[in-house]
């Protein structure tokens, strides 16, 4: 847990060598990040609810150290175990969700980390938040509202918070080419792949992290795998191109400049969403391909990407008929998520779904019942769910109710505190 004295505005800091990257746990990882310190203190109002100071002053400075040594070590590992077995089983539960933080806290917008989050974080202690434009004005404001909201989970339950955003560049982009801050958007991903040289991707995706991290950000929910087979233009900018061939190394090397960042990422959209048509945004998304189809081009960059050391891996939510034998979406099939993704291609970083507030899987489940289905099929960490609450105790009514075994809580819960103690360092 970080020291609680004065917060201080960290450098830019020095990530860890990929093979100690690689070394947390094979080819298919959890990834530690630079060594160095989240500095400065919450803000003092609180996404707009005026009069709203933070709980504590200081804020702390919480170590995102990259101590492979502690993560692989048989005693990193007792580690890992003894604070798995030290939480309890809604603390347990609430680290596999990774809402929007207006979904954690009730409020419209949220630009800093205060007594609200302080409040909320105590009734559900997620695993990590996901950001958007929405929520970050300048890189002042940005650094000290993550370094509350990593504090308050520090407090909480003792590990730190992932926090997250979607930085891929070009048309996906918060932070470059935001107003509030001092940096250009690094352009689309589909350029970088035009130039067939996977140097451009690991330059652009390390510069990515270069400005990420001295903000807070300890991950990244880039590099797109997809590759745009199809006649869809939904991914057309964001993809790096049109067949393995050009994909694949490009995600390999943007896995790398990431890591070397000193940054987490994560490979997207598994099984792969690029040929597909539509956008899974508002509708359902379908393939008909084998799965020996998908082994010859749409999983070759994950593959690419598990063996670079990627940490986690977000699944879409395409539907593979030919491969599942029916229409469920990939990030709710077991088929996917377990056989395919954790059996077949041998991965064992964070699995995470895509956003579950999204049209293609709109209807399928309650709220309730979304997250079991999730982690039914595999899943860790549970991104965004249409309502948080809901689906937070649903998931604890199913272990309650034996439906989903505590066993089965921990798995993925281990995942996660792993990473999250490689952070630490």
């Amino acid at each position: 847990m970080a020291n609680k004295g004065k917060g201080s505005h960290a450098a830019p800091r020095r990530g860890i060598s990929r093979r100690a990257a690689v070394a947390l746990g094979g080819a298919a990882v959890v990834a530690a990040v630079a060594r160095g310190v989240l500095g400065g203190t919450g803000a003092g109002k609180e996404g707009g609810s005026a009069g709203e100071k933070n709980g504590r002053s200081g804020g702390g400075s919480a170590s995102m150290g990259g101590g492979s040594k502690a993560a692989t070590s048989a005693a990193g590992e007792k580690a890992v175990a003894r604070k798995v077995s030290s939480l309890t089983l809604e603390q347990k539960v609430a680290q596999m969700f990774f809402p929007r933080p207006e979904a954690l806290t009730g409020m419209g917008q949220v630009t800093a980390a205060g007594d609200t989050t302080r409040k909320a974080f105590a009734n559900i202690p997620v695993g990590g938040m996901c950001y958007f434009a929405q929520n970050l004005q300048s890189e002042s404001q940005a650094r000290q509202m993550l370094s509350a909201s990593n504090q308050i989970s520090l407090d909480e339950v003792g590990l730190p918070l992932f926090m997250s955003v979607d930085e891929e560049g070009g048309t996906v982009s918060r932070v470059g080419g935001n107003k509030g801050f001092s940096v250009e958007n690094v352009g689309n991903m589909r350029d970088v792949g035009d130039t067939g040289d996977a140097r451009r991707a690991y330059d652009v995706c390390k510069k990515i992290a270069g400005y990420l991290v001295p903000l807070g950000f300890n991950l990244d929910f880039a590099p797109d795998a997809d590759i745009v087979n199809g006649t869809s233009q939904t991914m057309a900018k964001r993809s790096f191109g049109t067949t393995a061939d050009v994909v694949a190394p490009m995600v390999e090397s943007a896995v790398k400049g990431f890591l070397d960042g000193g940054i987490m990422c994560c490979a997207k959209h598994f099984p792969g969403i690029g040929g597909a048509q539509g956008d899974s945004e508002t509708e359902a998304i379908t393939t008909d391909k084998t799965l020996d189809q998908l082994c010859q081009e749409e999983l070759v960059p994950f593959k690419r990407a598990i063996a670079a050391g990627v940490p986690m891996v977000m699944v879409g939510h395409i539907s593979c008929p030919k491969v599942t034998g029916d229409s469920a979406p990939a990030s709710l099939s077991r088929a996917i998520v377990t056989d395919v993704l954790r059996d077949e291609l041998g991965f064992d970083g964070i699995i995470i779904t895509d956003s579950l507030g999204m049209g293609a899987v709109a209807g399928l489940h309650k709220a309730r019942d979304l997250g079991v289905a999730a982690i039914q099929a595999g899943v860790d960490m549970l991104l965004m769910t249409p309502d948080l609450t809901a689906s937070y105790q649903g998931v604890l009514d199913a272990v309650r109710a034996g439906t989903i075994t505590e066993e089965r809580i921990d798995e993925s819960v281990t995942r996660i505190v792993r990473a999250k103690l490689a952070l630490q360092g």
